[in-house]
């Protein structure tokens, strides 16, 4: 049977058919372009083994592309850092630079810089394919390393087969650790992530990788896209928790933040060789406003080379296993979807989009998926794009996913607007099955971003003060008996509907308590809040254990019942009751949402046979009530042509049942 064609899946797109089309041929004839006689796109970009400094057998090898540039040199450590002309670049073409210094000129970890000099004007530089960076403690500024370690990292295991169904523990390394300051790899090796293999879930998400000159920024301002950041430890390091992630059968994605760049100009690309637009466009559009950042020009091969270089080293050197790509929506529109509402097709096609960026992203996911077949691929866009998700061969961009970013709104407009008795069952399935069915999509209930200060998470929305003085579990209360158990069926509720995949910010599985913020003149340059307490959940005294429980068995159950494998099939959505009942392959998941309402006897037509429960919010190991049997087996009862399964429902409780 021949496969439809994006427009013919989605007749809506049928108009907008030479749109696509053309995007489509753009992507081909720029990926064409690049090839040209290497075979392959992977074979064809390598700036990041011929930039940067490297060692050869003749000694080292520096080079440059900075067009504008008059003069070029290397200072540091192993020149007290005077500009010497042993130390000089020579031009050698096209806007390129190089230096070449004998065997022992330069050695590991030693500190060096650029001091490049353009016409009417100079100033210190750090490459632009710099591998290492470093900050002084006292000064705050930057400088390049050498990095050549006398052992290189052996790796011990190869990457892990393709993750079908990602299920993700978004996570950042510096906030990782539970005293306040800025944790490293080790610490997350040794202590995150066994917890995350004990949870269960099958993908890591790194944030703030590339280094950031700002902490706070949480790594969304990159100055040093092929440096790892030096805040959490060397990349050595690095490599080692990648490594012993695999070791587990985890994948390792990367949080990759090619939609801008930091406007530093000492530690950045901005104005590099004197130029404002060597990597950006000029005036107005070279610069973001409400990120106070530099925007790329992806028409230009020179960013597409550097961009996509950027993608090859780091799956090459550190075995990434794909890429979550950050700001794609700022990327695609001329405006970077600012301030509008996305409310028909025409908003996707009008002419208001940037071509070239779309096209880089077509390339991107090209390149990663011929650099490693397993690799995923997953797109960060709050607009909706059609195609984005969708092969590139039917004239998709070809990311494998899109994150379902709605959903976590939708969580907070209901919580925020509505009284529990007030929740719609029928909307909120609705609303958390409406995805396009022609592209795979990853939910969640709330990633980083609703937890940053300013806004609340889940839990503190639904506890608030009373986290302070209520979670433990020989303290009553009703705001926290409510919030415990919303928090669980909100989590469930956003899996179980998931498309194909669920992700979760580090410490929320349990509830983690307050906000996240990151030192700042505001708050005293405080650690504080940038921090993860895990001893609450290891606190068999309080509530929080509980939550953490249930968070582990519903990952796990998702993955030993093949969750996604089937689409969600709606059973009962009793608007009046507040029940919510649907089938997802031999799973049958129920819900009641009613705050104050039990039902005994509730009766739903289903397919026949004998139900097992084999998840239940209100388990007393997760901080229920145990007010059902989890040992019961639930057998269908014949009535008028139909099966009906009669079933307990005790009020804010969730459970789901195999069938057999």
């Amino acid at each position: 049977m021949k496969e439809l064609e994006i427009w013919e899946r989605d007749p809506y797109l049928k108009p907008y058919k030479p749109v696509i089309w053309r995007r489509h041929q753009m992507r081909l004839t720029k990926a064409g372009e690049i090839i040209g006689t290497h075979g392959k796109l992977c074979r064809a970009v390598n700036n990041h083994l011929y930039y940067g400094v490297h060692k050869t057998e003749e000694g080292w090898v520096c080079r440059e592309w900075a067009p504008n540039a008059t003069n070029l040199y290397l200072v540091g450590e192993c020149n007290g850092w005077k500009k010497l002309p042993d130390y000089a670049f020579r031009f050698v073409g096209s806007g390129n630079w190089e230096l070449k210094l004998p065997e022992g000129a330069l050695q590991h970890g030693q500190l060096y810089k650029w001091i490049m000099e353009w016409p009417g004007g100079a100033g210190e530089r750090l490459p632009a394919y710099a591998r290492r960076c470093v900050q002084d403690s006292d000064t705050k500024i930057f400088s390049a390393q050498v990095w050549d370690p006398p052992v290189p990292y052996r790796w011990k295991h190869n990457n892990p087969p393709r993750v079908k169904n990602p299920l993700i523990y978004e996570a950042h390394i510096g906030m990782s650790g539970e005293e306040p300051g800025i944790a490293g790899f080790e610490w997350f090796r040794t202590g995150v992530l066994p917890r995350v293999v004990r949870l269960g879930y099958n993908t890591i998400q790194l944030m703030a990788i590339q280094e950031h000159p700002y902490y706070g920024s949480f790594g969304y301002q990159v100055s040093n896209f092929f440096a790892v950041s030096s805040r959490f430890g060397t990349p050595e390091e690095l490599k080692r928790l990648v490594d012993e992630a695999h070791g587990h059968g985890i994948a390792v994605i990367m949080d990759l933040v090619h939609s801008h760049a930091v406007k530093n100009e000492i530690e950045g690309l901005s104005r590099f060789d004197g130029t404002y637009d060597l990597y950006f466009h000029s005036g107005q559009r070279g610069e973001h406003t409400l990120w106070s950042s530099r925007c790329f020009d992806y028409g230009k091969n020179a960013v597409l080379y550097f961009l996509l270089s950027n993608i090859k080293y780091w799956m090459e050197e550190f075995r990434f296993d794909g890429f979550r790509f950050d700001g794609v929506t700022s990327m695609m529109y001329y405006d970077h979807g600012l301030a509008r509402d996305f409310t028909g097709y025409g908003h996707y096609f009008d002419g208001t989009q940037d071509e070239d960026a779309i096209t880089y992203l077509g390339l991107a996911n090209r390149l990663i998926h011929e650099c490693n077949p397993d690799a995923i691929t997953i797109a960060e866009d709050v607009s909706g794009m059609p195609t984005l998700a969708y092969p590139p061969e039917k004239g998709g961009v070809g990311f494998d996913f899109r994150m379902s970013m709605g959903v976590a709104d939708h969580w907070i407009k209901w919580i925020k607007e509505l009284r529990d008795e007030d929740w719609h069952v029928g909307d909120i399935f609705y609303q958390l099955t409406n995805k396009r069915q022609d592209e795979r999509t990853i939910s969640y209930a709330e990633c980083h971003d609703q937890a940053m200060v300013g806004d609340k998470t889940i839990i503190f929305r639904l506890i608030d003060k009373e986290m302070y003085t209520s979670m433990s579990k020989d303290i009553p209360s009703l705001t926290v008996d409510r919030g415990i158990a919303l928090h669980k069926i909100i989590r469930l509720l956003s899996l179980s509907t998931a498309g194909d995949g669920y992700l979760n910010f580090m410490g929320n599985e349990f509830g983690h308590p307050e906000w996240i913020d990151f030192p700042r003149e505001g708050n005293g340059w405080s650690y504080y809040y940038a921090r993860r307490q895990w001893s609450l959940a290891d606190n068999d005294l309080l509530r929080y254990k509980g939550l953490e429980l249930f968070d582990r068995d519903m990952i796990r159950m998702a993955r030993a019942q093949n969750l996604y494998n089937s689409a969600p099939r709606p059973v009962v959505q009793d608007i009046g009751s507040q029940v919510l009942a649907f089938e997802r392959g031999h799973l049958l998941f129920v819900f009641n949402l009613s705050p104050v309402r039990s039902y005994t006897g509730y009766g739903m037509e289903v397919v026949p046979g004998s139900y097992r429960c084999i998840l239940d919010t209100d388990d007393p190991l997760y901080g229920g009530f145990g007010r059902n049997d989890r040992g019961v087996v639930h057998l269908t009862v014949p009535q008028r042509g139909t099966n009906v399964l009669f079933l307990y429902l005790p009020a804010r409780t969730a459970m789901v049942f195999t069938v057999e």
